[in-house]
């Protein structure tokens, strides 16, 4: 091989098309391996994103329960109940 040139004589490329996937790769990619024990249970890339799409719907109803919760105004009223730890923590026993 001259000039680091690292094409090798025998190969052909009198078929290929410049080009091809050039839109589908700017569009880019995401390629997961996933462990042996997890491919088992998806077979395919669709069952993988229907789990994936139901575990963000999941985190993102959870977010917004949190956040819902955290924006609820604190009631001012005390518990007449307290337990003999909450008493005993604030020495009143």
């Amino acid at each position: 091989m001259e000039n680091g040139d690292e094409m090798l004589p025998e190969y052909d490329f009198s078929g290929a098309v410049r080009g091809k996937y050039y839109e589908r790769y700017q569009k880019g990619t995401n390629v997961v391996l996933l462990d042996a024990d997890v491919a088992e249970v998806f077979p395919d890339a669709a069952s993988v994103n229907e789990a994936l799409r139901l575990l963000v719907s999941l985190a993102d109803a959870k977010a917004s329960r949190t956040q819902a919760t955290a924006r609820r105004p604190k009631s001012r009223r005390k518990s007449a109940v307290r337990s003999p730890q909450t008493r005993a923590a604030r020495g009143r026993e």
